[in-house]
């Protein structure tokens, strides 16, 4: 593999509001619209994320993970015969959420199996989840940990957040790969 699909820096998403009845108490305005960076620091700090994905006969099911946001995606694993593995292998679309239902980050879109990767992005991978796990649970990746699969990446097709609900909700969308 020569580079990464994934190697350019992060594009800045479109920024409004979603979509939702008036009696929500939405504001028709921008004030109060939440910063791409807001969204993207609790990317990086959580701990776990819920991720759903749809089994083949089109029940939902959802199971937290761990991963790391990086270089504007979400990689995240685990072998390829877990159940989110499965459905994703047989329907890609994922929707995550983080932990939190009062400052909250969902993503939406199209994940992919990106195993292997690169040996630089291996390195920062298995880097960013040393750093982010060993402390707490002793998880240290070795770079060769996604050569033979178990790799996936998330990138945001559209995004949904907010800390005051309803008058900070935001959605980003990003434009198309």
């Amino acid at each position: 593999m020569t580079g990464s699909p994934f190697a350019n820096p992060p594009v800045e998403p479109r920024r409004d509001r979603p979509r939702l009845p008036k009696d929500y108490g939405v504001p028709e305005t921008e004030e109060g619209l939440l910063p791409w960076s807001w969204a993207v620091e609790r990317l990086e700090a959580a701990r776990n994320y819920w991720f759903s994905t749809t089994r083949p006969d089109g029940r939902p099911h959802a199971m937290p993970a761990w991963a790391v946001w990086l270089d504007g995606a979400l990689y995240f694993e685990g072998s390829p015969e877990t159940r989110r593995a499965r459905n994703l292998a047989a329907n890609p679309a994922l929707t995550v959420h983080l932990e939190s239902g009062d400052e909250v980050v969902i993503l939406e879109g199209m994940s992919q199996e990106t195993s292997p990767p690169t040996r630089a992005l291996a390195e920062r991978l298995a880097a960013a989840f040393t750093a982010k796990y060993a402390a707490t649970h002793g998880y240290r990746p070795g770079p060769e940990q996604w050569d033979r699969g178990g790799l996936w990446v998330l990138r945001p097709r559209v995004a949904f957040a907010w800390k005051d609900f309803p008058t900070s909700m935001t959605r980003w969308r990003f434009p198309a790969p």
